[in-house]
């Protein structure tokens, strides 16, 4: 080629060839001893079978899950692990060695390089998790422990909280309290709480029956009686001694607690001695219970002599009414409380004259004739028979004229004054008297007689019993001189106000009293 000018010139360039790949390592043959040790070394929960191919993510993987299960059931709770817990941790496990077998089949182990040994590594490791289940079910077993210890103490909390309040108020404390001890003693034997029972059931005791410690008889009774029911309560515990504690304690409060109210005329006492009787009939305190009550009929006894005869004629017949009520054939004594009650009645009826002369001497008339007649109906021998007789007549004169009771009839009889007493009534009369002697006695009616009109009564000329032609029924009496109290009262069931008069009788002369009846019945001398 010729000419000026530039030119183009062809160049080729070559490159020397690129050197091939290097081929990729074979897979290393199958080797089941091998995805054994990485199947085993990952049931150890921590994934070590991924470190022993490399598989570090997943060995990540294995902490978190036992991480998570750790904090679930740690610390150790008495209920144990969950289970839901348990069962999603398992099957992860499960998944982790059979995955981890499946990678291990031909992944070659970084160490030990040796299957034999890597196995012999993971049986190894097995013990750690072993090792764990044995150190949580010591940790659980002590949570249990300390649960029931717990519960244990909550109980005792409540005994001591009950022993701060009347034994009304803190029952149901005990009650809780008892059946805590119970459970724990029955159902956990061999535990710690369970062993201390014993002793907190005699704190218990001694807590309930502290009334008694106190000497408190009367308020130690319901407490100790509940305390006999406590055996019932615990069926499958031994409370050994505990269980006859209350018996003596209950029966000496029975006892003296009865015999206060004996004393002091409560009405409690003889439910106290019956149940002293019943429970413990052989009992030395029961053998006690006949003499007290033989003392308390005699004390009463003396008391119709003092100030209050009727309060010791009340209170002797309650007595009686209570002992015939006590059962005293379980204790022997039945024969003997028998003769208490009766001799308690005979002293009462005996003692119903001081009280109806008592209530003569206060005024109260219309009681002392209530009480003198029921004492001469009960009484058909007592000697101070007739006496109240009269003291019954004088006290009915006394409620219409109050004169007449201001002093106590005797049993006096007749006398130097002749007085004669007619019935000018058509009604059969009772003529009552008092004074220096008291009696009384009945007049037919005046078959002739008729009623007065009343304004005839007021006429100054009015003189009853004054007709001849009649034939008055008449008694005559003899009495001393003094002022006698007359009445006069019809004895059929008329609403008839009776008549009264009063005489003063003097030596020399001749009385007569003459009975007629008006609207009201009427009297004269």
């Amino acid at each position: 080629m010729s000419g000026d000018g530039y030119g183009a010139h062809d160049h080729t360039y070559s490159f020397p060839p690129m050197p091939p790949m290097p081929p990729a390592p074979p897979p290393a043959p199958a080797d089941g001893a091998r995805a054994v040790a990485v199947a085993v070394l990952n049931l150890g929960g921590l994934g070590l079978g991924y470190a022993l191919v490399r598989r570090w993510g997943l060995m990540l993987l294995c902490w978190i899950a036992t991480a998570a299960l750790l904090f679930a059931v740690l610390p150790a709770d008495p209920d144990g692990v969950p289970v839901f817990a348990l069962v999603l941790y398992g099957v992860f496990l499960a998944a982790v060695a059979a995955h981890g077998a499946r990678v291990g089949l031909r992944a070659r182990p970084t160490w030990p390089r040796q299957a034999p040994l890597a196995l012999l590594l993971g049986l190894v490791l097995l013990a750690v998790p072993a090792g764990g289940v044995v150190l949580y079910d010591d940790a659980r077993d002590e949570a249990v422990q300390q649960m029931l210890l717990d519960r244990l103490e909550r109980a005792d909390r409540l005994v001591a909280k009950a022993g701060t309040q009347a034994f009304s108020l803190g029952k149901d404390g005990y009650r809780q309290a008892v059946e805590v001890y119970e459970n724990l003693s029955a159902d956990h034997p061999g535990s710690r709480a369970a062993d201390r029972v014993p002793g907190r059931m005699k704190t218990f005791y001694s807590t309930v029956g502290e009334a008694y410690t106190q000497g408190d008889h009367c308020g130690a009774i319901e407490p100790l009686t509940y305390l006999r029911t406590v055996p019932r309560s615990m069926p499958r515990t031994d409370l050994g001694e505990l269980t006859d504690w209350p018996d003596d304690r209950l029966a000496t409060s029975l006892y003296a607690c009865a015999s206060q109210g004996l004393t002091a005329g409560d009405t409690t006492w003889a439910s106290q001695f019956g149940e002293l009787l019943t429970t413990f009939p052989e009992s030395d305190q029961a053998a006690k219970v006949e003499p007290a009550v033989r003392a308390a009929v005699t004390r009463t006894s003396r008391d119709l002599q003092g100030s209050e005869p009727c309060g010791a004629v009340e209170r002797l017949r309650s007595l009686s009414s209570e002992i015939d009520r006590l059962p005293g054939e379980e204790a022997g004594v039945g024969d003997a409380l028998a003769r208490d009650a009766r001799q308690a009645t005979a002293n009462a009826d005996s003692g119903t004259y001081l009280c109806g002369v008592d209530q003569y001497k206060d005024g109260d008339f219309e009681a002392a004739q209530t009480t003198m007649n029921a004492f001469v109906k009960a009484n058909k021998n007592h000697k101070n028979r007739a006496r109240a007789q009269k003291i019954a007549i004088a006290a009915e004169i006394a409620q219409t004229v109050p004169a007449a009771g201001k002093s106590l009839p005797t049993t006096r009889t007749g006398g130097s004054i002749s007085v004669t007493v007619q019935n000018d009534s058509p009604d059969d009369i009772t003529v009552l008297y008092t004074g220096p002697v008291t009696g009384s006695f009945t007049l037919k009616a005046c078959g002739s007689c008729t009623t007065y009109p009343f304004s005839s009564t007021l006429s100054p000329g009015f003189q009853p019993c004054s007709d001849s032609g009649k034939n008055y029924p008449e008694r005559t009496i003899s009495l001393p001189p003094g002022t006698t109290y007359f009445l006069h009262k019809p004895n059929n069931d008329s609403l008839s106000t009776p008549a009264s008069d009063t005489a003063k009788l003097q030596s020399g002369y001749i009385y007569t009293e003459c009975a007629y009846a008006t609207q009201t019945l009427g009297s004269g001398l």
